[in-house]
């Protein structure tokens, strides 16, 4: 019965996997291609949340609501970048206290710490309620990786443009960007924009999955992405070279990581430990390059050439 419980959760646990992929991947672009650690996404994802559970409370057709909760984003990574760049404040604590004043911004968009939007009222487009038993086009799981396909799609078609490898370019060699007459304040703040405005667009679907948006559903975001990002590197970073590809790995990262969640509460952990055990994960799979170059690669230089050749550093002669 417990096995069949567990294989119960695991299409929930894809979804929600597939939902926050998308979050992980706007995660990338400031980490892996921007070459900043955001910590604006702990309030963005909220801030899209509010922003589209509001508007379908307010009348507004879902696709409308979740453009509205993309351009919140945007905006909020739009401050952090003009904190960063016009204002000189380190990238780290820009995202700080733009995610500090998301906080008050959520509240007022919502008028309290959390509102919920009914599935049988409204015409959501994902919702937990959608895993099973329901017409294949109404699937949240379908509905989500379509949606996740078309965005990997137009990221590369855009990063693949003058203006995208331009950003490109700045997170590679900031300096040797200046030097061949790119603005490289223009592309921090582009690719914040970017970034804060996917991480939105996720805590919109996120937000109409749970049936509710809370104040709170943001909080850890940024473990939880740079943990899909590192699992999907680390698992498919040898088969996926592609930009594109690299991106889909990413959301493969983040569905992995909810699996072995679910896995994990299935085997009885005590559920106020995951936020640690993520933040463990994390901290071990960012280490592992680290200890490799440090540790083993140096190990391999000091070993003497005659042992690495099984003996044959003297031509095979004792």
């Amino acid at each position: 019965m417990e096995i069949i419980s567990l294989i119960n959760a695991l299409p929930g646990a894809a979804a929600q996997g597939l939902i926050w992929g998308i979050m992980a991947i706007g995660v990338y672009i400031t980490y892996r291609i921007l070459d900043i650690a955001d910590l604006t996404v702990d309030g963005s994802m909220c801030t899209g949340g509010a922003v589209c559970i509001m508007m379908m409370l307010s009348g507004y057709r879902v696709w409308v609501s979740m453009a509205a909760a993309l351009a919140a984003g945007m905006i909020a990574g739009l401050v952090t970048g003009l904190f960063h760049t016009f204002m000189g404040i380190p990238a780290i604590l820009s995202g700080i206290l733009t995610q500090l004043g998301l906080w008050s911004v959520n509240l007022k968009i919502m008028g309290k710490a959390n509102q919920a939007i009914n599935v049988d009222k409204f015409p959501l487009l994902v919702s937990l309620r959608f895993i099973k038993n329901v017409p294949f086009f109404k699937n949240t799981i379908l509905i989500v990786a379509a949606i996740t396909v078309v965005l990997i799609g137009i990221l590369y078609w855009f990063f693949g443009t003058e203006l995208g490898c331009s950003l490109r370019a700045t997170g590679c060699n900031d300096k040797m960007a200046r030097a061949q007459g790119i603005n490289t304040d223009l592309g921090r703040v582009l690719g914040l924009m970017l970034s804060n405005g996917l991480v939105a667009f996720a805590g919109a679907l996120l937000t109409q999955y749970q049936g509710f948006a809370d104040i709170n559903m943001g909080r850890g975001a940024i473990v939880i992405g740079l943990a899909a990002v590192i699992i999907g590197e680390a698992v498919f970073g040898k088969i996926f070279k592609n930009f594109g590809f690299k991106l889909l790995a990413v959301s493969f990262g983040s569905i992995i990581y909810y699996l072995v969640l679910q896995v994990v509460i299935w085997r009885g952990i005590d559920t106020d430990l995951l936020k640690l055990l993520s933040a463990l994960v994390v901290a071990v799979f960012l280490a592992i390059p680290v200890w490799q170059e440090r540790y083993f690669k140096g190990a391999a230089k000091k070993w003497p050439a005659g042992a690495k050749n099984g003996g044959q550093g003297n031509g095979g002669k004792s």
